[in-house]
């Protein structure tokens, strides 16, 4: 019972806080449309005004062509005729009377859609955009050029400098980013691959010879295995109950409470969670496991960054 009053204040803050953005934001976006129809309204009453004025200089222009019909003489007429056109000359312009330039598209198509587009820099916490530290990567991984993206590699080892930091044995990779308090998210796409392990490590684990991947070891982890099982690699692992096939994971860290929390990111459907008293900083863990001759698993890892 007080798990679940705490758990109905935490939904109540996230809700209001939501609320709270979307009436702040159809404030600001009704202001905008009271803002844009008075400069539409004024200019289209100063095209009025110009409009009123040319007006008045045509039917002061008629006035005086119908008092000179009244005149026998041809010739003063025809005169007369040239002498107000000369002066009307450049003083009648075409006005537009139109409101095509109203901005009422800015108004209407996906508007919803528009509205989430400008919620979302204020929504925290939202995928981040780690990187991956090459450092620390075994020497068949391939690394993209923005180290947001890790393959296996079927080929031949790449000829990089061992240190106490790289992983020798395991297939594995820490990100760049160590986290030591707050709250974090990030996703990675995992689809059309057999076998991947991603998580959380910490910072000083072994990165020598075999390793288990296992909490007591300092990695928070769940796996993908045997093309289509899934696991969280406790203490024996666990097997999670997911439905179809993942196709990205979503890792949700509040350090400070000692949470560690996997879901499905397409629907954000809750996977599995870790309960620790985390003993330092972490990384986020990244193994794509190994791709084989026949084409299976070769798929990389990718940390997805959702923009705007």
């Amino acid at each position: 019972k007080s798990s679940a009053k705490s758990l109905r204040a935490t939904i109540g803050e996230a809700f209001e806080r939501l609320h709270r953005l979307l009436r702040e934001r159809q404030k600001a976006m009704l202001e905008e449309l009271e803002a844009d129809t008075a400069r539409t309204l004024s200019d289209i009453e100063h095209k009025i005004q110009r409009y009123s004025q040319q007006l008045r200089k045509v039917q002061e222009g008629t006035q005086i062509l119908q008092e000179r019909l009244a005149e026998a003489d041809k010739h003063v007429f025809l005169a007369g005729v040239a002498s107000l056109s000369e002066r009307l000359k450049g003083k009648i312009h075409e006005t537009n009377l139109t409101y095509e330039d109203f901005p009422t598209s800015k108004y209407m198509g996906p508007l919803q859609y528009t509205i989430w587009k400008s919620l979302f820099q204020d929504i925290h916490p939202v995928p981040a955009a780690l990187t991956l530290d090459p450092g620390t990567a075994h020497h068949r991984l391939i690394l993209s050029d923005d180290c947001t993206i890790v393959a296996y590699g079927n080929l031949h080892p790449q000829p990089l400098q061992d240190s106490p930091r790289r992983f020798d044995v395991e297939v594995s990779v820490l990100g760049a980013e160590a986290f030591g308090a707050g709250v974090h998210y990030w996703e990675v796409v995992v689809s059309e691959k057999t076998q991947w392990m991603i998580g959380l490590a910490h910072e000083a684990v072994t990165r020598k010879g075999s390793i288990q991947i296992q909490p007591s070891r300092g990695f928070y982890c769940i796996v993908m295995h045997d093309g289509n099982q899934y696991s969280a690699c406790t203490e024996p692992w666990t097997r999670l109950n997911v439905k179809g096939k993942l196709e990205k994971v979503g890792v949700f860290l509040d350090y400070d409470k000692g949470l560690l929390i996997f879901y499905n990111a397409d629907d954000m459907s809750w996977l599995y969670t870790f309960r620790e008293r985390f003993p330092g900083k972490l990384c986020s863990y990244f193994s794509p496991g190994q791709s084989h001759a026949n084409g299976k698993n070769v798929q990389p890892l990718r940390i997805n960054t959702v923009r705007i």
